[in-house]
């Protein structure tokens, strides 16, 4: 796997709120070294932007299709996006 810098601004969708997805994610992210940010939308789905390594970045998106103890995923939509524009660390906003 690549350790070129790449990016993804994903939608995950499911039962994905109340289950401390955020926080979750946020530590499965600080843990891969990954920069980004993840927040709760109002129609129930969960938006992540994430940015590292090519490695990190795939594994990451894996994990997002299990969550935290008590999520249901159905669905993990990742489009490329710039890694310019992410945070420099990994911040819960919304």
């Amino acid at each position: 796997m690549s350790k070129a810098p790449s990016a993804f601004l994903v939608r995950i969708t499911g039962r994905v709120q109340g289950v401390g997805f955020r926080m979750w994610t946020q530590e499965e992210a600080e843990r891969l070294g990954l920069r980004g940010w993840v927040r709760n939308e109002r129609d129930g789905s969960v938006t992540a932007m994430i940015a590292g390594s090519g490695e990190a970045t795939a594994i990451m998106l894996k994990l997002l299709w299990t969550g935290p103890r008590g999520a249901v995923v159905s669905n993990v939509d990742a489009k490329a996006a710039s890694a310019e524009a992410a945070p420099a660390s990994f911040e819960i906003t919304g």
